[in-house]
């Protein structure tokens, strides 16, 4: 299993939009081939701070679902209101 950890800051006046941008596409994310589970939070102490944590089957299925245009479309409204760059690891279950 492969996890696969997100670390956004937004401009804060962003923050409530993306809330509900990611209440949105997260059934459909899980949904996705490969993907059991995916989640939002956010820092206790900046509120501008996010994080998700996703599950996927393997690397492939993450790629894939980077790919898509469910992917690309999100990305496109949600990059350009970055307070800074997104940070993004990739780790695996052992």
């Amino acid at each position: 299993m492969l996890i696969r950890i997100v670390k956004m800051h937004f401009n804060a006046a962003f923050v409530s939009e993306f809330s509900t941008i990611f209440k949105s596409v997260q059934p459909k994310i899980e949904s996705f081939d490969g993907c059991s589970s995916v989640q939002l939070l956010q820092d206790q102490n900046d509120p501008e701070i996010f994080f998700t944590i996703s599950h996927w089957n393997d690397e492939q299925h993450l790629n894939a679902y980077r790919q898509s245009d469910l992917f690309k479309t999100t990305w496109a409204v949600v990059k350009p209101n970055f307070k800074v760059k997104a940070e993004a690891w990739s780790l695996l279950d052992t």
